[in-house]
């Protein structure tokens, strides 16, 4: 597929999404929205592909929101469909078996927020800006906040942040734990990059277990989740990496992960 609204490049192994409309603070509409989708299927489909990096073209701005010009035509209806469409989109974002870094470079307001809250983590530069802002055009998050940002910062911080609508700095937002780590706006991809090369190094059968093991662990009792652990667990050992591993450990040398199953 040819793309107009997104970058789309792939360097050892590590995947690189730009959201590309500068012009317009890279806000989403629907064509971007397809593109986007179409590119994590075809990411997803790529096996030589271990990580995806999402960030935005410029130095101003990660993704600044939906593009909200058609929300005066909306009806319920319409408006549900819209959610639906978006809330699809996020959930195929979190639940790539590979690791997915925000790097965000600027504003990420309201859809850019929750397209940065559905990735495994975020780095940001020191001058982002992060806000989910729809109360302040008399409706609520659609695109996951209301859910994914209370279980990561806690229900006050985050109702705080829903109820007032206002935007808070890359610092507040490591402190509250919402960002992993802040860096220089020149520094970003590099350290981004960096931390998804180290990744990469890792077993990616290992990789995609303790992921799903996290997010699907994450909503259910302890119980249950200690269960999902003990199946990825025993999921590791389809792959001749965890023996591989566990030699490597014992023969003081590095390991070389393949990321295969067994045949």
């Amino acid at each position: 597929m040819e793309y107009n609204k997104i970058v789309v490049q792939v360097k050892e192994g590590i995947a690189t999404i730009t959201f590309n409309r500068p012009e317009v603070l890279n806000a989403l509409d629907g064509e971007l929205m397809k593109e986007f989708s179409h590119a994590l299927d075809e990411i997803a489909a790529d096996d030589g592909i271990v990580g995806l990096i999402l960030t935005g073209a410029g130095e101003k701005s990660f993704v600044a929101g939906a593009d909200i010009r058609e929300f005066p035509t909306f009806n319920p209806l319409k408006a549900k469909s819209f959610s639906e469409m978006w809330h699809s989109l996020m959930n195929k974002l979190q639940e790539l078996p590979i690791p997915v870094i925000a790097a965000v470079n600027g504003f990420a307001l309201g859809g850019g927020c929750e397209v940065a809250l559905a990735c495994d983590f975020i780095y940001a530069s020191e001058n982002a800006m992060f806000g989910l802002l729809e109360i302040t055009l008399g409706i609520i998050p659609g695109s996951g906040g209301t859910q994914r940002l209370p279980r990561l910062v806690g229900m006050s911080m985050a109702k705080e942040m829903i109820f007032t609508g206002k935007m808070i700095s890359a610092a507040e937002a490591k402190d509250m734990g919402l960002v992993n780590r802040v860096c220089s706006q020149e520094q970003l991809m590099d350290e981004v990059v960096k931390t998804a090369k180290t990744i990469a190094s890792r077993g990616k059968v290992s990789i995609r277990a303790a992921k799903q093991a996290i997010n699907n662990g994450m909503n259910v009792d302890l119980a249950t989740g200690c269960s999902i652990e003990i199946d990825a667990f025993a999921f590791c050992f389809t792959s001749p990496d965890a023996k591989e591993g566990a030699l490597a450990f014992l023969e003081k040398r590095k390991a070389d992960f393949k990321g295969s199953l067994k045949e």
